[in-house]
């Protein structure tokens, strides 16, 4: 690992190098049982018509992107880590899998000049960044999404990154919270809870 600031996740897979492996096995396994994997993908498919473009940033083995491309939308993936898009790849062929740290997120460069309706970062995957970026990612995501277009972050608390720390990076990465929730499926969001799922857009977009 040889980045000067990588991501909480790559020191993770450092230490442990078969911990990407075990996650991509635990998700193919929950899907083979039938477990619902889909409750994020139901959410952001609401905000938008048929044929969006999204961009699922963090996007793992694909579980939300995938969803979201079976629905009709055109889908963009990026991951830090090559195993988890290497997955996606093989078990969601027909969007687009990129590697990439959303810290340096620059899709036009990479030949993906369009922007996109809506960004969803699921999965806690703001609690693995690098330490310090987080203002920068979030400035990433608003450089990516069109006129009117919101980007959908949810992550859990007691992970190293707190809410109130959260809103205000997003206001300074010019950012403004429309909406806020407990859950995917849409409880309200209350201050001492567990988990926020929050909903940011351009002022004035």
């Amino acid at each position: 690992m040889s980045k000067a600031n990588p991501t909480r996740w790559e020191q993770k897979t450092a230490v442990n190098p078969s911990h990407s492996t075990w996650y991509v096995e635990r998700f193919r396994a929950m899907a083979a049982q039938g477990a619902d994997l889909a409750g994020e993908a139901r959410l952001v498919d609401a905000m938008v018509p048929r044929g969006a473009r999204i961009l699922d940033a963090g996007s793992g083995p694909g579980r939300v992107g995938a969803e979201l491309a079976v629905r009709g939308h055109v889908v963009v993936g990026v991951d830090v880590d090559p195993v988890l898009i290497e997955a996606a790849e093989a078990d969601h062929p027909g969007s687009t899998w990129l590697v990439g740290d959303i810290a340096e997120l620059d899709l036009p460069a990479a030949g993906i000049a369009e922007p996109f309706d809506v960004i969803v970062c699921a999965g806690n995957v703001v609690t693995f960044l690098a330490p310090g970026t987080e203002v920068e990612v979030l400035r990433r995501f608003r450089a990516h999404l069109a006129p009117g277009g919101r980007a959908v972050v949810g992550f859990g608390a007691g992970r190293g990154y707190a809410f109130d720390a959260f809103f205000a990076d997003a206001a300074e990465a010019g950012l403004e919270v429309q909406l806020t929730l407990s859950t995917w499926d849409l409880r309200p969001f209350a201050e001492d809870g567990d988990f926020l799922v929050a909903v940011l857009g351009v002022p004035g977009a």
